[in-house]
């Protein structure tokens, strides 16, 4: 059986660093990795879709995980999501995650063509053999990626010893569950929506992977304890209090990863620049929403943590 235990818990997705010009900061990554281990969190998700990786190069991403590494010095679970829209370069960057030591690397679906699932397995597959010593998550999104992971698709994926985990965030709390019991004893499920954690470790989630986890992983961090104990009320005040603070996060006009990073600037003194093109930065008419999702999280912590 693998060691799931360096997989349960809060893993915040994690975010892009720039510096003014845009350009990847090596420095300003190191930072947001030593709050992140601070902050208490199990690990992180370097990479995906907090992560920008669509909008980066191959060397960004090489140069952010080997700089979140650096900063970790061990004390947290490294997830790299690798997936690139072509099998050869992100074969590149799972060779060079195992290279680094992180404890698993992860990858959406190809996207834009629609392939079968027998092409979706074989990349996943060659993926996975670029790092032969390395777990592989399989990252399941498909309202984004345009295609879900089904069970005879699971199934194949199965046959792959190295497939340790499915990283969920399609919104049926009942695949969870499928997977849990598909995968058998010591598979990992993780709970991808971020505003339904509490029911997708009911339903039997390892842990979370979250995009908003950064910003206010105190809340996460405590939903988590809460459910541990079996306290669902409680938990489920929290969860009631993170969505709220999301929804208001998501009425800015900039793009949820300039809010949370300008909140993050605000709340704990860390800069990790703005978002990257095509994303939308911030605008002047912003700041106002953007301050007060920062006090809602301030008063969210106090009232819970």
């Amino acid at each position: 059986m693998k060691n799931i235990e360096k997989y349960q818990g809060i893993i915040p997705a994690f975010y892009a660093c720039y510096d003014s010009n845009g350009n990847v900061d090596g420095e300003r990554v190191g930072l947001l990795a030593k709050y992140m281990v601070e902050k208490g969190v199990k690990g992180v998700y370097v990479g995906g879709s907090s992560g920008e990786c669509i909008y980066q190069t191959v060397a960004d991403r090489k140069l952010t995980l080997e700089r979140v590494m650096d900063a970790a010095e061990g004390k947290l679970t490294v997830i790299a999501h690798v997936a690139c829209n072509n099998t050869a370069e992100s074969r590149e960057l799972a060779a060079h995650a195992e290279s680094l030591g992180v404890d698993a690397i992860a990858a959406i679906p190809p996207i834009y063509f629609h392939l079968p699932e027998y092409a979706i397995a074989e990349y996943w597959n060659d993926i996975s053999d670029a790092a032969p010593n390395t777990d592989f998550v399989i990252y399941n999104i498909p309202q984004l990626a345009g295609v879900a992971l089904t069970m005879p698709l699971f199934r194949e994926m199965k046959k792959n010893p190295r497939v340790a985990a499915v990283k969920n965030s399609s919104m049926p709390t009942q695949d969870i569950q499928m997977f849990k019991a598909e995968g058998g004893e010591g598979f990992v499920v993780f709970n991808g929506p971020d505003e339904q954690l509490v029911s997708g470790l009911a339903m039997g989630a390892d842990g979370g992977i979250g995009g908003t986890y950064g910003v206010m992983p105190e809340l996460y961090l405590k939903i988590e304890a809460l459910v541990k104990a079996g306290n669902f009320e409680e938990a489920r005040k929290v969860q009631y209090a993170a969505n709220e603070i999301i929804y208001a996060m998501c009425g800015c006009r900039g793009n949820l990863y300039g809010v949370i990073k300008e909140i993050l600037k605000i709340r704990e003194g860390i800069d990790i620049g703005s978002v990257r093109k095509p994303l939308p930065a911030l605008v002047p008419e912003d700041m106002e929403q953007v301050k007060k999702c920062a006090g809602m999280i301030g008063e969210a912590i106090k009232k819970f943590c």
